[in-house]
């Protein structure tokens, strides 16, 4: 009965959330709730949900000053240098926009936090998206898979949470996967080129033959309008005027999208804002890789090191206290967005938990497998890693599944190893579970209702962790 209901809450939460008929919040929280009462465990609600708070008050406190720390940071211009570099390598056209989206959020992936990752591309490329009306679920499905694809990293979650719980060493897990995960980064930036080349064709390309940032805007110089296929932004076949640009408004009945030639307002990049701090540049620079060296390092836990990187930052580049008030109040509605998501994810996870739904769900799931499959256990685990790091929290499925699965393989002669690293392969997806407060981060700065964010991403993600467990039965190391 507990494997029964526990799928046909998760059911019920998907689907009331893709539909829209509830917001995620709600959603988390009262879904949960009902279906306590249902197994007849209404009484210890309080119970599971203080306990799924605690366990996620952490990454509640990690994401709050994280959000505060990079906001400072993207503030006073730390990030400037790199997102005019992504600009000029985007120019405006869909296809290299979509492209860049992925590179960036590769990169950024390399610190290991998600959040800091969505952070960082979505303030850098939420503006050219809106001004060329590109559809910004393609900013987050992008976002997502690419750093879900690069989650693996030692330093990431998954491949230390398989190496404690299997007692094995994390490089001997994700060394030899290396192979497989840069094919699966491969299929991400081919995504990122399909899905841009969809772009392209319903919008038209606006192509900036110089692109220079002044007062706040991207300066056209030698602009011509080259219009690809019949989408929005193909009107006429004829190259747009070109006008020396002022910096000023855009130009009448421009619209971002082909017809006429307009400035690309990018509010995020105003070289004149009042919060830069230039002078303080390389301090800034040498703070965070200090921070980030310390997290890759865990000297001390991620909260407390965000905690003291915000109030350092805050301190120096914001000495007086009106100013720092302003930069936390200027931050105040992501940080209660994504808090407020985390604290009611709790009450999913807690119920979840607590009631025994995802033990019987897995047990019900392993019993399932057919012995014939137990010489196979590495493939079986990388099948069942794309739904399970869905359904469940990373530590749920390592240290609940994952010790199970290589139990079951080692009966039939099947190594650890090989199930920790198989174990991986669901990280594309992962990272879009409504049970990864990082997606709140992503979805919340890009104003994307998480139903839309889901229904588009799901299927490419998916689509991403198998090309990954194909790379990985192909070069033989699952």
């Amino acid at each position: 009965m507990l494997t029964i209901l526990g799928f046909v809450m998760i059911a019920t939460f998907l689907v009331l959330i893709m539909m829209k008929k509830m917001s995620p919040l709600a959603a988390l929280v009262l879904i949960p709730a009902l279906f306590c009462v249902l197994v007849g465990q209404g009484a210890h609600l309080g119970d599971y949900v203080i306990k799924g708070i605690g366990d996620l008050a952490p990454t509640a406190a990690m994401l709050m000053f994280a959000i505060i720390y990079f906001g400072v940071m993207i503030d006073v211009g730390l990030f400037d240098p790199v997102v005019r570099g992504i600009l000029r390598f985007c120019k405006a056209d869909p296809v290299r926009v979509v492209v860049g989206t992925a590179l960036l959020a590769a990169i950024v992936s390399l610190d290991g936090d998600g959040s800091t990752t969505f952070m960082i591309t979505v303030s850098a490329l939420y503006p050219l998206y809106k001004r060329l009306k590109m559809s910004l679920v393609v900013m987050t499905g992008v976002a997502a898979t690419a750093n879900g694809v690069m989650n693996t990293l030692p330093w990431g979650g998954p491949t230390a949470r398989a190496a404690t719980a299997l007692k094995l060493d994390a490089g001997d897990i994700f060394v030899p996967m290396i192979p497989a995960l840069a094919v699966g980064l491969v299929a991400v930036f081919a995504l990122a080129y399909v899905l841009g080349r969809r772009e392209r064709k319903r919008l038209g390309v606006l192509t900036l033959g110089d692109v220079a940032t002044v007062t706040g805007t991207v300066e056209e110089k030698e602009t011509e309008q080259v219009l690809v296929g019949a989408g929005a932004g193909a009107k006429g076949g004829a190259p747009a005027a070109a006008r020396p640009a002022t910096g000023g408004s855009p130009a009448p009945g421009s619209d971002g999208s082909g017809g006429s030639v307009q400035d690309l307002d990018l509010q995020g990049l105003d070289p004149r804002r009042p919060t830069l701090r230039p002078k303080l540049y390389w301090f800034n620079a040498a703070l965070t890789v200090a921070l980030l060296t310390l997290l890759i390092l865990q000297t001390l836990p991620i909260p407390v090191l965000f905690l003291l990187g915000a109030a350092l930052a805050l301190t120096v580049n914001f000495p007086h206290m009106k100013d720092q008030k302003a930069r936390i109040a200027a931050h105040a509605e992501n940080v209660l967005n994504v808090s407020g998501m985390v604290f009611a994810a709790a009450v999913f996870t807690g119920v979840l938990t607590g009631t025994g739904m995802v033990e019987h769900m897995a047990r019900w799931l392993v019993s399932n497998i057919p012995d014939a499959l137990g010489p196979h256990m590495g493939l079986v685990t990388g099948v069942l890693s794309i739904p399970l790091t869905y359904f469940m929290s990373n530590d749920g499925f390592y240290f609940g599944i994952v010790p199970i699965l290589a139990e079951a393989g080692a009966a039939h002669g099947v190594a650890p190893i090989e199930i920790a690293r198989a174990s991986l392969v669901g990280q594309a997806l992962h990272m879009s579970s409504p049970l990864v407060p990082a997606v709140y981060v992503l979805v919340g700065m890009a104003k994307v209702e998480f139903g839309d964010h889901t229904r588009f991403t799901v299927k490419w993600a998916a689509l991403t962790s198998l090309v990954v467990l194909g790379a990985s039965l192909l070069f033989g190391i699952v």
